[in-house]
């Protein structure tokens, strides 16, 4: 906790002084950083919760910031470890996300996130998005793991928005469902928020659109895989888009059943490519599973099968992709 109490000095030559102003002169800091600070509930003024960075400050008032969200983070990554780095020039970094981590903070966040995560590993990242989302291009849901781009530049910020759009970066996911697909297949529809539980996404007719490609690879008598090449990236698309097909992912308590084996959503972003936004090469990144995923695949299926299956080749070959 720090403590500062205004003075006359502070006030002198500025008879209105703002709290952010103030907070980010004597911190050293941006004042993204302060209004993220006062937002999260972290200043109070005279004992009382700060909510507005307009609020003009006067002689003799006391101004707190709490640090508890430091030490939160902290903790959080102490718990997470190192993060595996797939692949890092002085443009692009592609990371191996972690289950249940958050990418980017939000109103309803309180744990640390991938974001800081990388604030405190000291990576020099794009800030066209703010410091909430610094270097963000794209996102994964927090239970999702896999391969997540960042941008470090904002030219690659840029272009890899961009190729996202026009459908020139690409991303390849392995779900394990309940169900069987028996054939490859797609799925499009508009979709939104559900307007029965907000927790949720739904078809609806004035949503936004959404396109996905399935194709299965392995079957068994307890589960089965199957990859989904990504046209859009909608919040959620892949949940939705299978239940669709009365298919649900393993672990998905929000779009299928309870699940008494306590797994997380068995859903991971294997293979990702981009044309670099300097070098203008194509680059293709593999995100090897983490071992819930892998002991989970061991247990129900031949290892030899799983080894063809999960060849890059098979996988674009299931789509007539030829990268």
């Amino acid at each position: 906790m720090k403590k500062f109490i205004i003075t006359s000095q502070h006030l002198f030559g500025t008879p209105k002084l703002r709290v952010d102003h103030f907070l980010s002169l004597i911190l050293n800091e941006s004042k993204n950083q302060v209004n993220l600070a006062i937002k999260k509930g972290l200043v109070s003024i005279n004992s009382k919760p700060c909510t507005k960075s307009g609020v003009l400050l006067k002689e003799g008032d006391e101004i707190i910031l709490k640090e508890a969200q430091k030490t939160q983070i902290a903790e959080r990554e102490e718990y997470l470890g190192e993060i595996e780095v797939l692949y890092e020039d002085e443009d692009v970094l592609v990371l191996n996300k972690p289950p249940h981590l958050v990418v980017h903070s939000a109103p309803s966040v309180k744990e640390a996130t991938l974001v800081d995560y990388l604030k405190s590993r000291g990576f020099k990242l794009s800030n066209l998005a703010g410091e909430e989302r610094y270097g963000i291009i794209h996102r994964l849901d927090k239970p999702t793991s896999g391969a997540i781009a960042v941008a470090k530049s904002n030219q690659a910020h840029i272009a890899l928005s961009e190729q996202l759009k026009q459908k020139t970066m690409g991303r390849y996911y392995l779900a394990i469902t309940d169900l069987p697909l028996r054939e490859k297949l797609e799925v499009e529809c508009n979709m939104g928020r559900n307007p029965n539980n907000r927790l949720k996404m739904a078809k609806l007719k004035n949503g936004r659109y959404s396109k996905s490609s399935f194709a299965p690879l392995l079957e068994g008598e307890k589960a089965s895989l199957c990859v989904a090449k990504l046209h859009t990236g909608r919040t959620h698309q892949i949940r939705l888009h299978l239940e669709t097909l009365s298919r649900h992912i393993l672990g998905d308590e929000l779009y299928g059943k309870k699940d008494t084996s306590s797994l997380r959503l068995m859903l991971h972003a294997y293979l990702m490519y981009f044309i670099h936004p300097i070098s203008k090469k194509l680059v293709f990144i593999q995100a090897p599973l983490f071992e819930d995923m892998i002991g989970f695949l061991n247990q129900n299926f031949l290892a030899e099968d799983i080894d063809e299956v999960l060849s890059q080749k098979h996988i674009l070959d299931c789509f007539g992709d030829n990268l």
